[in-house]
């Protein structure tokens, strides 16, 4: 149909062209063909602009998705970056701790917590094969963490603080105030003192470990009162304190392996 008309078009034109007529069959052509031209190409530059949009648009969302990409992995770079500062930050004070200690100590890395809405133990990756005994005393630079009350062929388990069957023999630093420090049942350490010798008893006040029976060294901090609960003419009261570690972010810890009948009071920073 459309040959067909072209072909009958073409025909006229000649045959006006022939005849004398050819300025004005080209006009007529012109003014037949010019809006069919315009609009063909109309319509090649909307398909060009369209294609160019999409290829542009293509272009943007492959770049955008690289940039995020590259962002993503500047982050976990720089992630790696600070954990690993602050891993040798930890490395560099515990080394430093384990050389100022009148102890003989193995270092060793907490792999696993054993929650309960809080921490009940800590794994360490010791065991038999290093030189660990049961009812080591487990410490870190900022303090007492525990005893490891299980030797395993290549780890050892910690019994921290907090545990209800953890009892530890205190004194209060400022007041020397003797007393038991013991885990609750509900994640927290309270020490527990006869009332006659602890009137002097503040909130903030020091305690550390005793030393008497010769498990734990003497001066090992353990944490400050927080509150005070007295019990009026109770033979005991108690007092509630703040751990001076917080077992749930402690990654490293050194574990006691030779004679601990020593006073380490002056072996911790920031002590009374």
């Amino acid at each position: 149909m459309l040959l067909g008309v072209v072909a009958g078009a073409c025909l006229i034109f000649l045959t006006l062209q022939t005849r004398g007529y050819g300025s004005g069959a080209s006009d007529v052509l012109t003014l037949v063909t010019a809006p069919v031209q315009g609009t063909l190409a109309g319509a090649h530059r909307a398909a060009l602009g369209a294609w160019t949009t999409y290829v542009d648009w293509k272009n943007i969302r492959v770049e955008n998705q690289r940039l995020r990409d590259e962002a993503q992995r500047l982050r976990v770079e720089a992630l790696r970056v600070n954990e690993t500062v602050d891993e040798n930050r930890r490395l560099r004070r515990l080394l430093e701790f384990k050389e100022a200690l009148p102890l003989t100590t193995l270092s060793g890395e907490i792999i696993a917590r054993d929650w309960g809405g809080w921490v009940r133990s800590l794994t360490v990756n010791r065991g038999r094969g290093d030189s660990v005994t049961r009812l080591a005393a487990v410490i870190a630079p900022d303090g007492l963490i525990g005893r490891v009350v299980d030797v395993r062929s290549g780890v050892s388990i910690v019994q921290v603080l907090t545990d209800p069957a953890s009892t530890v023999g205190a004194v209060v630093v400022r007041t020397r105030t003797p007393g038991i420090v013991e885990g609750e049942p509900r994640g927290t350490i309270r020490l527990k003192y006869m009332a006659r010798d602890g009137a002097g008893i503040q909130v903030g006040d020091l305690v550390v470990t005793w030393g008497a029976g010769g498990l734990f060294p003497r001066g090992i901090p353990i944490g400050r009162v927080r509150s005070i609960d007295d019990r009026g003419s109770a033979l005991f009261h108690y007092a509630q304190l703040t751990p001076a570690v917080d077992f749930a972010r402690v990654d490293e810890v050194l574990l006691l392996i030779g004679d601990g009948a020593r006073d380490v009071a002056s072996s911790f920073t920031g002590g009374s």
